[in-house]
């Protein structure tokens, strides 16, 4: 049975709390940085006053008048100038006087078709002057027409435009925007069977594409285009549940935001599909899970709850790189308590906010994070370490199960980052020895080893270190074993397992390039990585080689 509706209703508890005992601010606001965000907490607030128990932390009554004085502050930031091109827009920050504050094309993309939904589910409950303001608003929306605009490339801005169009189209009666929503949405699932997700692990954007679906499947009253919401939300919950580990989102992501990085933040949507993790109390993108929801495939949602014997994942993705289709190949090896993988080849990603492969374990608590991996910072790359994100294009990899080599043939007019690699390992218990990091984090054991003459420092951070490493020629192995598995290999404490590792230690080559040849110790399978000084690369599992096409398709 899927508890589905007490976790929803767990959320919209605690955001309703929090938007409480939040002061406002003179502009009767909560929030500057956002304006989507005063409407998402007083939502929720609303909501909770009219759905709470009697013993919440405020007043029902006085909970609705305050949401309902935001929810109208809000609505009346609205640009409804006709004539003005950004007729039916809101503005995005609102510092320093929301009044002033110039409208921004993206708070109304999914904000304002959530709007429908609530005005659609509360209405009834509003006072009449809160209706009206939603009412005239909504008209704002329609007659401004910002989804008016063509599928191209499928992100996840069409498809909010899709969702849109499917939803004022139906609710202002206007049959030919109806029927280009609905071929737009046909369009869109085509795409998806046929190129999968070119915005992989791309977050918060997936769960834009997921609430804008939801909130027009909710709205709906066709059962033909109900039908067809449902393919397109299986195809998305689907590719959901193959890179789900308890909250964490495994594998290669092309774009995330600071809190997604190097921990899982984005975690409500899957904590209300899922629940097998608990909810933390800062909660950065509360958006509308608490309100919508579809349930993923029985069986792939199962597959993801209940991962007694490993997954390896393996996609391929259509990609439009400078004005050119190229196939990506992505690899996920999924256990019951870690995950490892990423993206074979790089490409260069909106702002460069990539990571390309991670070793991954199940959400943390107390914001500690649950990603592990090493890349040379690229643009972008904020040298104090608390934004470890933007790679740069010198690596190399190999992935296989729970290991991965890494190679960093960093030229001399290297990037950004210099001549340094930067290590995010998860806060645990960690020994640092000479070319070699073992940790023990929560049930994983994790095995480093780095290529001679590598130095490196420990600079420590919010919930995680930074191991910033120097030298020539900087390559490593990273190995991931169970503490299960290693108590059954006579491994009880970190200390046995990095004598043990120590005897696995890879062999290193850097003249005339980098090769590194490793011996997995739970798999006993023979890993080769190389590239040369002309700028080849190969890769050989077991003798054989491995090319992307062979291994990820």
């Amino acid at each position: 049975m899927n508890d589905y509706k007490k976790r929803m209703s767990l959320i919209v508890r605690n955001v309703a709390e929090q938007a409480w005992n939040k002061p406002l601010r003179s502009s009767g606001l909560w929030f500057h940085s956002d304006v989507r965000d005063n409407f998402y907490y007083a939502s929720y607030l609303f909501a909770a006053s009219l759905e709470c128990e009697d013993d919440s932390q405020f007043n029902r009554q006085e909970g609705k008048q305050l949401a309902e004085e935001v929810l109208g502050r809000v609505l009346r930031l609205q640009n409804r100038e006709p004539k003005s091109p950004m007729y039916g827009h809101w503005p995005l920050n609102l510092e320093p006087d929301p009044e002033a504050a110039s409208p921004h094309v993206l708070p109304v993309e999914l904000m304002g078709s959530l709007m429908v939904f609530f005005h659609h589910k509360f209405e009834s409950d509003m006072s009449e002057g809160l209706a009206r303001e939603f009412e005239t608003a909504l008209e704002h929306i329609y007659q401004g027409g910002f989804f008016r605009k063509p599928l191209t490339v499928c992100n996840h801005h069409e498809a909010k435009y899709t969702a849109a169009k499917l939803i004022f189209g139906q609710r202002f009666g206007d049959k030919e925007l109806l029927e280009d929503g609905k071929q737009s949405l046909r369009d869109t699932l085509t795409v998806l069977r046929r190129e999968g997700m070119a915005e992989y692990g791309c977050l918060p954007w997936f769960w834009h594409w997921t609430q804008a679906f939801t909130c027009a499947l909710e709205l709906a009253e066709e059962p033909e285009l109900k039908q067809e919401l449902h393919a397109l939300l299986d195809e998305l919950w689907s590719l959901r549940t193959d890179y789900y580990l308890k909250g964490a989102w495994v594998g290669a992501h092309s774009r995330g935001w600071p809190h997604d990085a190097p921990r899982d933040g984005n975690v409500l949507h899957d904590y209300v599909q899922f629940g097998d993790f608990n909810l933390s109390e800062e909660m950065p993108r509360t958006e509308f899970a608490g309100f919508l929801f579809y349930e993923a495939p029985e069986a792939k949602r199962q597959l993801a709850l209940n991962r007694s014997e490993p997954t390896e994942v393996r996609k391929v993705v259509m990609k439009s790189v400078d004005d050119q289709m190229r196939q990506l190949h992505s690899y996920a090896y999924v256990t019951e308590c870690f995950a490892a993988g990423g993206l074979w080849e790089r490409v260069l990603e909106f702002d460069n906010e990539q990571l390309r492969w991670m070793f991954s374990l199940p959400v943390r608590s107390e914001g500690k994070a649950n990603q592990l991996y090493f890349f040379h910072p690229g643009e972008g790359y904020n040298p104090s370490g608390s934004d470890p994100r933007h790679q740069s294009e010198w690596m190399e990899v190999l992935y296989h199960k729970n290991v991965v080599l890494a190679l960093y043939p960093l030229p001399e007019s290297a990037d950004a980052g210099g001549r340094e690699v930067v290590g995010v390992l998860p806060e645990g218990e960690w020994l640092y020895e000479s070319e070699a990091l073992y940790g023990k984090v929560d049930e994983v054991y994790f095995a480093i080893h780095l290529s001679p003459g590598t130095a490196y420092d420990i600079r420590e951070q919010s919930g995680y270190h930074l191991a910033v490493c120097r030298g020539d020629g900087i390559a490593l192995t990273v190995e991931a074993v169970s503490v299960r598995d290693a108590e059954h290999r006579g491994i009880e404490q970190l200390k046995a397992f990095s004598q043990r590792m120590s005897k696995q230690k890879p062999d290193f080559k850097t003249d005339g390039g980098l090769e590194v040849v490793y011996t997995g110790w739970t798999t006993e399978d023979q890993l080769c990585l190389k590239h040369t000084a002309s700028g080849s690369s190969a890769r050989m599992i077991n003798g054989a080689e491995c090319t992307f096409e062979l291994y990820s398709v």
